[in-house]
């Protein structure tokens, strides 16, 4: 007997990577509230190597409008101040020689709806790739029922496949939406 299981489970579980995916790529557009993942793509030369910021540095947000950098040592301010100048988080550092502060400007109307548009893009994405997985999975249960699979097996199959689907388009949409609010409260 053919057991459909498998092409369930990987299916989900490669939904599940579309949804964290996203959840990651949302957490890198700036909201107009200070978030210290959107410096989570600097990379600063250590010693000759380029590691990631929080590797030297501890970043905190003490308020909604600020992040601030703290370097582990003194001698890599310049060099952490030039790598977030250097990058394209868009905001320029302060240094009072002991701390970075990036200060987080307010969002314009126009920005606002540009920031959600790039949202809805990589939300569109997300459902793209939950929509491969679950075509895959469907010719997978196809091609089990061709080589013996019970019909109605195959049917009660493509009818799991479908739900686990429509699981995964609900939590995109549910993370865009918090996202598109995050992004357009003022």
């Amino acid at each position: 007997m053919i057991d459909v299981k498998p092409y369930l489970k990987q299916a989900g579980e490669s939904m599940e990577a579309s949804i964290r995916f996203l959840d990651d790529a949302l957490a890198h557009i700036r909201a107009g509230k200070a978030n210290p993942r959107i410096l989570d793509n600097i990379r600063v030369n250590y010693y000759g190597s380029m590691v990631p910021l929080s590797n030297v540095a501890t970043v905190t947000t003490p308020d909604a409008k600020t992040i601030v950098v703290q370097p582990w040592e003194k001698g890599l301010i310049s060099v952490v101040e030039k790598a977030i100048q250097d990058s394209d988080v868009g905001i320029t550092p302060a240094n009072n020689g002991e701390i970075i502060r990036l200060a987080i400007p307010p969002l314009t109307g126009e920005r606002r709806k540009e920031l959600a548009k790039k949202a809805r893009a990589e939300g569109e994405d997300a459902k793209i790739s939950i929509r491969n997985a679950r075509r895959e999975a469907i010719e997978k249960i196809k091609k089990a029922v061709k080589d013996g699979l019970p019909e109605d097996s195959g049917k009660d199959a493509e009818a799991e496949v479908q739900k686990i689907h429509d699981k995964y388009i609900k939590k995109t949409d549910d993370l865009l939406a918090d996202k598109e609010k995050e992004i357009m409260t003022v």
